[in-house]
């Protein structure tokens, strides 16, 4: 089973931690055999000098015919042959080996007769000092690395818990909250030293502030615009009312109608993009709903109710949903269109070419349109605000048999 980390613990938190860890190790290491090093030399140098030492007075007294102290002797047992051969040969020298399983310091000299005078100091204390100071050196390098990982694991978390919180934010402007901010307290501190992190946040935070205004201000301009244009589109459909009958009368009514059709599109998305909707919830029965909108529709759509649902919904919206949906297959697919209610899943199929491929990459684009169709783009777009405002998912694809498929999911009822 893989073990769960915590949110904070992403690549870079543990990454910065088996560094320090590494380092640590690494300097711990060295220290420990420079310092082992240096005691070790420190004590063998001592314990050499001293059977030298005891060398010179065990060679006096031989030479004064004197008994020898415990600890020297001419050819003594245990005595290295390589150091034997040395004093033999006319030279002193020394040698550490083991005397009886004890640490021992052998040093020794020439004698008459072709033998070696010898005498040996005892290091077991040396070596005891030794084993004290690595065991020493390895508990304290373990409690400086513990504590140089509780600290570094600290310092780094409080960076990677900043860097989620400006991905988070990031995630939130991406996803249309134009609001969210990071807010990072260095970086609404000028005079506070600023590191990588608050830079990144500050620039977020910018970017959003200027994204938000460049929106509000084409939405102010888009109501407008709808708004300046009501007055006057009244006042020509009045006007075409009253022209006599006849093909150009029905021409300038048609482009009229269009044109008005166009300008209440133009203010149902900007109350879309101004997020202040409110939804008049009410018990629906989805297979009727769906029937109703095709009625209205005046297309030959048809309805295939496989698990009808009565959902608690906004009716207008839902309507207008299915009805963009519905007029669009139409538009720009081929028949048979099938509307199919599936629970609180409703999907509209056409047999036309499919959607075109920025639609599926980016979802509807408002005044664009492949060349050569109808339209101005905005009736998937206002399905897709409307499906927002009711809590919806709606998912456009290509069937792999051809077509176009437009998926509604409604929320799950409680």
């Amino acid at each position: 089973m893989r073990l769960a980390l915590p949110r904070w613990a992403g690549p870079l938190a543990v990454r910065a931690a088996l560094f320090i860890a590494v380092m640590c190790c690494a300097l711990a290491a060295l220290l420990g055999v420079l310092v082992h090093v240096s005691v070790t030399d420190q004590t063998v140098g001592e314990a050499r000098d001293t059977a030298l030492a005891r060398l010179a007075e065990a060679t006096a007294s031989y030479e004064a015919g004197d008994p020898l102290r415990r600890g020297a002797g001419v050819d003594p047992p245990g005595l290295p042959a390589r150091l034997r051969e040395l004093a033999v040969s006319g030279r002193r020298g020394t040698m550490a080996a083991d005397y009886e399983g004890r640490p021992t310091m052998w040093a020794a000299g020439p004698a008459d007769g072709g033998r070696a005078l010898a005498v040996r100091v005892d290091r077991t204390q040396g070596e005891r000092t030794i084993e004290g100071l690595d065991g020493a050196i390895v508990w304290s390098s373990g409690l400086a690395i513990g504590a140089t990982l509780l600290v570094g694991a600290f310092a780094v978390t409080r960076v990677t818990r900043r860097l989620h919180a400006t991905a988070r934010v990031a995630r939130r402007i991406s996803a249309g909250d134009l609001d969210a901010r990071v807010g990072d307290p260095r970086a609404q501190h000028p005079t506070r030293p600023q590191d990588e992190v608050a830079s990144v946040a500050s620039a977020l935070d910018s970017m959003a502030s200027s994204l938000q205004g460049k929106l509000l201000a084409e939405q102010r301009f888009t109501a407008d615009v709808a708004h300046e244009l009501r007055t006057p589109l009244t006042g020509l459909h009045a006007a075409a009312e009253l022209l006599p009958p006849g093909r150009p009368t029905e021409l300038v009514r048609d482009r009229v109608a269009a044109l008005r059709t166009l300008t209440e599109d133009l203010l149902e998305i900007s109350r879309l993009d101004s997020g202040r909707e409110r939804l008049e919830l009410d018990a629906e029965p989805l297979g009727e709903l769906a029937r109703r909108v095709v009625r209205g529709s005046g297309t030959g759509t048809r309805v295939d109710v496989v698990r009808d649902a009565r959902v608690e919904t906004d009716r207008r919206r839902l309507e207008r949903v299915l009805g963009n949906l519905v007029a669009n297959a139409h538009r720009h697919g081929r028949a048979p269109v099938v509307l199919t209610v599936d629970g609180p899943v409703i999907t509209v199929r056409d047999h036309g070419d499919g959607y075109p491929g920025y639609l599926l990459a980016h979802g509807p684009q408002r005044f664009r349109t492949e060349s050569g169709a109808k339209g101005h783009g905005l009736g998937l777009t206002i399905a897709l605000g409307q499906a927002e405002v009711l809590g919806a998912r709606l998912e456009f694809a290509d069937p792999p048999d051809g077509g176009a498929l437009a998926t509604l999911t409604l929320p799950r009822q409680p």
